[in-house]
């Protein structure tokens, strides 16, 4: 039997799966790696790193020669190679802060409408193209040594296969490419003056993309939410993606290409060929409640916080939380936003704190679904996964704030899942994506809205949206 293997290479370590042709997991395998902070709000990390971890991941699922391999992973990451394919530095991160000014630099030289026009997207400093930017700047010995620029994961395939790809979901992220044309902008390329012959081939992300010396078919892959919405079965319009993660996404598969003109929300190629989503990313969710409990009870497990806040009626009696614990994305594309707690009394206690932060991330995530409505977007229902989706009362949250039925499906195992998918296509083991992800993915639990809570949360999300404008004198003062 054939082993579907998906690797995702993330920002804490690799996650491996093997799986069967009708998606049931055989084996798993984590590797772990450390993130550099060498600055305030730098995040870096060396690249061989994530081989190494592949490597031992691999290994670890114990897999034949037969296997097919898909590859997801983190997004935005600048990884800079000179004409010998070696690392010139340390890849700068999607989380990383450094490039507010390459950013606003981008913007001025095109202008906001230019930018959406041609990317899709507006200038955040996760993006690619302002690290580019900011080495360049910064770093000009280094730059001018650099011959070839690569993402996380297609650093991997090029030590797994000696192969320099990458697929159309995840350039899509760099603020290089044209995502409603699927290929790289040469307009935006020629506006920051980076040479063409440094960017690898772009593939769809089912296609095949090299062999591992064994023989291995490895498919182009995606990026990792991308790769996560296969792995729930979000193949085309439907159900939405929800993830409940460190960070929070709303993501909906488009039957066309489409991007808000101001950015708000992002427009990515999908990782199905011809097929387009658009995404609002919150940049702390699930980070919220374990950045509280580190706070005010370190050690104390999540079940007990989430026990206590169950005693607690919707709206926590006027409390609300901003998540905005490092600046935010969607809606408001702004590194400076801040986290507050407002409306607190001498009732609240440390379960009314959890519950708050629970309906502030709800309300977060609403703030995506809005703007993704706008774009025509009507779901009937959201496929939830991510570490919050464990919480059965996270869950009833999320579902009465957006007023969907959240579905998980059986297998809730990430983006290594969808990458998994994406190998057996690539070898021939499914006919297209939609194929895979009929015959692997099905639903299980259904968490409905709960009726009586929609009056409070409908008030409550008015409460959270007038808050952050009064926040932001304070900020810019």
């Amino acid at each position: 039997m054939t082993a579907l293997v998906g690797l995702d290479i993330g920002t804490t370590g690799v996650k491996g799966l093997a799986l069967s042709p009708a998606g049931d997991v055989l084996a798993r395998a984590e590797e772990t790696y450390p993130l550099q902070t060498p600055r305030p709000g730098w995040a870096e990390q060396d690249p061989e790193l994530w081989w190494r971890a592949a490597e031992a991941a691999l290994a670890a699922l114990r897999v034949d020669d037969a296997a097919t391999i898909g590859l997801s992973g983190q997004m935005h990451g600048l990884v800079l190679l000179d004409e010998g394919d070696r690392v010139l530095r340390p890849a700068i991160l999607w989380n990383d802060q450094r490039t507010a000014a390459e950013c606003a630099e981008i913007e001025e030289r095109l202008g906001l409408e230019r930018l959406v026009g041609l990317t899709g997207n507006r200038a955040l400093p996760g993006f690619t193209a302002p690290k580019l930017v900011w080495v360049r700047r910064h770093e000009p010995e280094l730059y001018g040594r650099a011959r070839h620029v690569l993402l996380p994961k297609d650093y991997v395939r090029l030590r797994l296969t000696g192969e320099r790809a990458t697929d159309a979901a995840d350039a899509s992220g760099t603020l290089l490419f044209d995502v409603g044309g699927r290929r790289w902008s040469a307009e935006m390329l020629a506006a920051l003056d980076v040479p063409a012959e440094w960017l690898p081939p772009v593939l769809e992300s089912p296609a095949p993309a090299g062999r591992t010396p064994r023989g291995a078919v490895v498919a182009a892959g995606a990026g990792d939410q991308a790769a996560g919405a296969l792995g729930v079965g979000v193949d085309g319009p439907g159900p939405l993606s929800v993830v409940l993660g460190t960070s929070g996404v709303v993501f909906a598969a488009l039957p066309g290409y489409a991007a808000d003109p101001e950015g708000r929300v992002h427009a990515f190629c999908h990782a199905v060929p011809t097929g387009w989503h658009a995404m609002g990313v919150m940049l702390s969710a699930a980070g919220c409640l374990q950045w509280l409990r580190g706070i005010v009870t370190p050690g104390e497990p999540f079940a007990a916080l989430i026990t206590e806040a169950e005693r607690w009626q919707p709206g926590a009696e006027g409390l609300t939380f901003l998540p905005y614990l490092a600046g935010e994305r969607t809606p408001h594309v702004d590194p400076g936003a801040r986290a507050a707690f407002a409306g607190l009394s001498l009732r609240h206690d440390r379960g009314a704190l959890v519950r708050a932060v629970l309906e502030g991330v709800a309300y977060g995530l609403r703030d995506s679904l809005e703007l993704l409505r706008s774009l025509g977007v009507e779901p009937r229902a959201a496929r939830v996964s991510g570490g919050g989706a464990r919480s059965g009362l996270w869950l009833r949250i999320v579902a009465s704030v957006l007023d969907l039925p959240l579905e998980r499906t059986t297998a809730e195992e990430g983006a290594a899942y969808g990458a998994a998918l994406l190998g057996g296509v690539a070898g021939g083991v499914f006919a297209d994506v939609h194929e895979a992800v009929a015959a692997t993915v099905s639903v299980g639990e259904t968490v409905e809205p709960v009726p009586g809570w929609r009056e409070a949360y409908e008030s409550g999300y008015d409460r959270f949206r007038a808050i952050y404008p009064a926040l932001r004198p304070l900020e810019d003062a």
